[in-house]
């Protein structure tokens, strides 16, 4: 009896520990003043928008939760597509201990924490816990190093959140014991049921007949954040009881949700995936040729606060290497533009970037120059190094003209047109091509121009 009564009093001295006030809570015991976004969140896999491709029937992550088992994952995504909710989620229905830390305000002594209160719950009630990392990219090696031991033993059931590409920002130790699940932009149907929930199920909400004017406007301020969408929600209803008596009926205006909003989010890192992934696309639609889509692509990065000498420099680059002599004048307007919004700055310098994107997009193309150098690079990296024929060598001492340096060098301009045919690579190279101009724009009379002058060098 005396050893029964000891066990017991050892689980009620740690009862606060293996079933932790940080656990899901029921909506019941949610605060009354916690944002709209917390109010609704999802009890049930049931209740959960979007993200089909991974949650939907049949889908593995589905029948994981389903079935009540447990891996490390890694869920990577934008803001407010439900990698929290997701999370929470399965931790209810793995009946899992569920903490949850966030990386920017979090350390190893929290992790060690609760690696140490995890390894009780096995011990003590044989329950698994799942450990929750919002933003796991901003923890540093030393600090995902801390969790590699416990993931890979199953003391801890790892859930990163991230909106960086996990490729870059997670160790390669704790990346291949996790399986990374890609989360998507709500879409507008999406948004609207996650809206019609709110407008329903919210017991402020509910209390007030809502009307909104536009849903679309709501929704596309919102970008496909359903958190975001929610905090408009919010404050737009509070601005509007703030200008009428208390009355049951609500009329949201577009003014109050572009007031609330107060200016749209443009999705852009100027350090992440996102700056890398937009800048990839406006090169590669000015290389297709496409001046829409080069603008669109510049104007994300503008209104998403990139400096504008960086995109005026990535234009000087493909001047060179997409456009090169088929339209020579190029890259003496990329290279115009560059020193032009220098002086002139924003917003103006926006105009002089679309001149030069479209004018790029919209010239013939050739890489030929580009790839004339990265042929010749090769071959200096991979032969040996030839040396320089004796009629192209300089003569500046009496010595090395009687060695016979310059002797036979022809100078170009004594000869008709301007050129005459000498050997100017080394004579283990010398009908080695690296120039090959195309049929595109000005190259076409480059070509044919090179050709009728090196009859041997047809290109």
């Amino acid at each position: 009896m005396t050893q029964v009564t000891g066990v017991l009093v050892f689980l009620l001295k740690y009862e606060m520990d293996l079933f932790p006030e940080s656990k899901i809570q029921s909506k019941k015991k949610r605060s009354d003043i916690a944002p709209l976004a917390e109010r609704i969140r999802p009890e049930s896999i049931e209740e959960f928008v979007g993200q089909e491709h991974i949650i939907g029937p049949g889908k593995p992550l589905r029948l994981m939760i389903e079935q009540k088992q447990l891996w490390s994952m890694i869920f990577w995504g934008p803001p407010g597509v439900g990698k929290t909710t997701l999370a929470r989620l399965i931790a209810i229905h793995s009946e899992a201990d569920f903490y949850q830390l966030n990386a920017v305000s979090s350390g190893v002594k929290d992790v060690r924490e609760i690696i140490t209160k995890a390894e009780r719950n096995i011990k003590l009630a044989n329950r698994k816990t799942l450990l929750f990392i919002d933003e796991i990219h901003r923890f540093n090696k030393a600090q995902q190093d801390a969790l590699l031991h416990s993931v890979e033993e199953g003391i801890v059931t790892l859930i990163g959140a991230t909106t960086e590409n996990p490729s870059f920002e997670v160790i390669g130790p704790l990346l291949s014991r996790s399986r990374v699940y890609v989360l998507e932009s709500l879409n507008k149907a999406d948004l609207e049921k996650i809206l019609e929930h709110a407008l329903r199920k919210d017991e402020y909400l509910s209390s007030y007949k809502i009307t909104i004017e536009d849903r679309n406007l709501l929704m596309l301020l919102a970008g496909g954040d359903a958190r975001s969408m929610l905090n408009g929600l919010e404050t737009a209803v509070q601005l509007a009881l703030s200008n009428k008596d208390k009355s049951v009926e609500i009329y949201i205006t577009s003014e109050l949700i572009r007031e609330a909003f107060q200016f749209r989010y443009a999705k852009y890192d100027k350090s992440g995936e996102e700056h890398y992934n937009i800048i990839s696309a406006f090169i590669k639609s000015m290389r297709g040729s496409d001046p829409d889509a080069a603008v669109y692509w510049m104007a994300r990065m503008l209104e998403g606060g990139e400096d504008p000498k960086f995109i005026a420099r990535r234009m000087v680059i493909l001047a060179s290497e997409d456009i090169g002599n088929a339209d020579p004048f190029a890259v003496v307007l990329a290279t115009n533009c560059f020193t032009a919004i220098h002086y002139i700055g924003m917003p103006e310098a926006r105009i002089i970037l679309s001149q030069c994107a479209t004018y790029l997009a919209s010239a013939p193309k050739s890489n030929a120059a580009y790839m004339a150098i990265e042929y010749a690079m090769r071959d200096v990296k991979t032969k040996p190094n030839e040396s320089v024929p004796l009629h192209l060598c300089n003569a500046p001492t009496s010595l090395m003209k009687e060695l016979g340096y310059g002797d036979t060098y022809k100078y170009a301009h004594d000869f008709d047109g301007g050129f005459t045919d000498q050997d100017y690579l080394p004579e283990a190279m010398k009908k080695k091509i690296y120039y090959k101009p195309t049929d595109n724009g000005s190259e076409r009379a480059i070509r044919e121009r090179l050709n009728s002058w090196w009859k041997n060098k047809r290109r």
